[in-house]
C-alpha cells in the first residue's frame, strides 16, 4: 500500500473508537520536526509535579515501538499489540480501508487515550492539512507549530515552497495558537499568515535563542523575568532554530488564553526548562559514535539522516564548522583529514539524488592549512517493515551523481551479492582511516540507512 493523503478514511474510523480527548501539541514542517518534538517532551517530561507526556514521531528508527513513546519509553508491545488490534478490527469491521500510516496514528491516539497521558506530542507525518495527524479533534489541539518549510515530497505537496507551505499550514486551528519557526524561503511567512489568518487561528513568530561562546544557550520567556541558561546537547546551529519553536511551545502553554486554563504553570518551571533542555537526545541527527569490530579498530563515525537538499545543507555546514574549529591557523603545520562518507538515498522523484547530494558536495573551502582525503561508499538499507513502496536509489546511481559533483573522489559500492553492504561499507571506511592523519567517517542519506547502523552497532536509542 502506497501514500494516500487525505481525512476521510481516518475521520470515519473514529466514529467507530472511544474519542480521542488527550490536550496535544501538533508540530508540522520540512525539517527539524522530531527535533522539536524531542525538545518539547523533554522539557515538559523534567516538569515538577512531573507530567505524563505521549510522544508520536514517524518514520520509525529500528522499529514500529519507537514510534510511540510515553513518559520518554517506547511503547511496550503488548501495549501496542493491544491498541493495534483494537484499530484494525475496527477498520476491517466497517470497511474503512485504512492505510499503514493511517493505522499507526490511530493506534498512538489510542495508546495515548487509554493512558489518560496530561499532553501529547504528536508530528505530521508527510504534509499537514490532509495528513492522517490532522484528523485529531480541533477541541484537544492546544498548539500548532511549524518547522523549517523546505522542498521535499513534492509529488504530494507541489512544487514550490509556496505551495508545499501552505498544505503544510493546514494543521493551523481557529482561536488557537500557531507558532511559526524560522524559515529559508522569506514566501512562506506570507503563505501563513495567509493560511493560519484564514481559519482563525492565532500566528505568533518564534522568538530567537542565543548562544555565547562562553555562555549556555539563552532564552526570553515572557512568563519568567529572567532569561532562562541552559546547555543544549543537540549538534549543529539550526537546533537553536528547533528549540526556539520549542521554548515558544512551553511559552504559549504557560501564557496564551486557549492554554493557560489547563495550569502547566503549576508544573512548569525556569529550572524544569533548564533541565529538559539539558537532557534531550534525539537519535540519528548529528550523532557520534564510536564503532569497532576484530576485524575494525576503533573509529569515529557520524550519523546523520539527512535526505533532502536542506538537511544535506546543514550537514554540510556542521561538517565544515567541525573541521575548521582547530583548523590550525595559528600552527604552519598542514593538518590532514579522511573524510569518508558512506550514503543511502529513498528513491522519491521528482526529488533527485542531485538535488539531494549537490548542497553536500563539494564540502564549502576549509583553509590552505587542511588537506582533506574525500571518499564515498554508496549502499542499499535495508526495506522498512510496513513501507513496502520505501525503496534504495541504486548505489551506482549514488556514485555518478558523486563522480560528477567531485571529481576524482576515491568511491565504492559492495558487491550486489553482499548480505551485510553496510558492514562492509563500515570495513571499507576503516582503511581509508591511517594513525597519521585525523579520520571521520558519516553516515547519512536515510534514516533507514542511520537504523541499520543503530541495529548493526547495538547502539541505544535513549529515546
Amino acid at each position: 500500500m502506497s501514500i494516500e493523503l487525505g481525512l476521510d478514511r481516518i475521520q470515519r474510523l473514529l466514529q467507530y473508537l472511544p474519542p480521542y480527548t488527550r490536550p496535544t501539541v501538533h508540530v508540522g514542517g520540512t525539517n527539524g520536526k522530531g527535533s522539536v518534538t524531542s525538545m518539547l517532551s523533554s522539557i515538559l517530561l523534567a516538569s515538577n509535579p512531573p507530567l505524563s507526556v505521549g510522544r508520536f514521531n514517524s518514520p520509525h528508527l529500528l522499529s514500529v515501538y519507537d514510534s510511540i513513546a510515553i513518559n520518554g519509553k517506547e511503547v511496550s508491545p503488548r501495549a501496542y499489540d493491544a491498541a493495534r488490534s483494537t484499530v484494525v478490527s475496527a477498520d476491517k469491521e466497517h470497511g474503512t480501508r485504512l492505510t499503514n500510516f493511517e493505522l499507526l496514528a490511530v493506534t498512538a491516539l489510542v495508546i495515548f487515550e487509554t493512558a489518560k497521558v496530561d499532553i501529547a506530542v504528536i508530528e505530521v507525518g508527510l504534509g499537514g492539512r490532509l495528513d492522517a495527524t490532522n484528523a485529531i479533534p480541533d477541541d484537544c489541539i492546544l498548539v500548532s507549530a511549524m518547522t523549517t518549510v523546505g522542498v521535499d515530497h513534492q509529488a504530494f505537496l507541489g512544487n514550490t515552497p509556496s505551495a508545499i507551505s501552505s498544505e503544510k499550514a493546514g494543521i493551523a486551528r481557529k482561536n488557537k495558537p500557531f507558532i511559526l519557526g524560522k524559515q529559508q524561503y522569506p514566501e512562506v511567512y506570507d503563505v501563513v499568515e495567509t493560511i493560519v489568518g484564514g481559519v482563525g487561528g492565532d500566528l505568533i513568530r518564534a522568538r530567537q535563542v542565543t548562544r555565547r561562546e562562553w555562555n549556555p544557550i539563552s532564552l526570553d520567556m515572557p512568563y519568567f523575568p529572567a532569561p532562562i541558561h541552559s546547555q543544549l546537547p543537540l549538534q549543529g546551529a539550526h537546533q537553536l532554530d528547533n528549540l526556539a519553536i520549542a521554548s515558544e511551545i512551553v511559552s504559549t502553554l504557560l501564557i496564551h488564553p486557549a492554554c493557560a486554563p489547563l495550569g502547566f504553570c503549576k508544573h512548569i518551571t525556569a529550572d524544569s526548562i533548564a533541565k529538559g533542555i539539558r537532557e534531550v537526545v534525539w537519535p540519528g541527527r548529528l550523532s557520534f559514535h564510536i564503532y569497532s569490530t576484530k576485524e575494525i579498530k576503533p573509529i569515529v563515525v557520524l550519523v546523520d539522516g539527512a535526505h533532502n537538499s536542506a538537511s544535506a545543507a546543514t550537514l554540510s555546514d556542521y561538517i565544515a564548522h567541525l573541521l575548521s574549529v582547530s583548523d590550525g591557523s595559528n600552527s604552519s603545520k598542514t593538518r590532514s583529514i579522511n573524510l569518508t562518507f558512506i550514503l543511502s538515498l529513498s528513491h522519491s522523484p521528482p526529488k533527485t539524488p542531485l538535488q539531494t547530494l549537490s548542497p553536500l558536495f563539494p564540502l564549502p573551502a576549509l583553509g590552505s592549512k587542511l588537506t582533506l582525503n574525500l571518499s564515498v561508499a554508496a549502499v542499499d538499507f535495508t526495506p522498512p517493515d510496513g513501507m513496502p513502496w520505501v525503496k534504495s536509489v541504486p548505489s551506482s546511481e549514488i556514485l555518478e551523481v558523486v563522480n560528477g559533483l567531485v571529481p576524482d573522489t576515491t568511491v565504492w559500492a559492495p558487491s550486489d551479492a553482499s548480505p551485510h553492504p553496510l558492514e562492509d561499507a563500515l570495513l571499507w571506511a576503516s582503511t581509508r582511516c591511517d594513525d597519521q592523519s585525523e579520520s571521520l567517517v558519516v553516515i547519512s542519506g536515510s534514516l533507514y540507512l542511520v537504523a541499520d547502523f543503530y541495529r548493526l552497532s547495538g547502539s541505544d536509542l535513549n529515546l
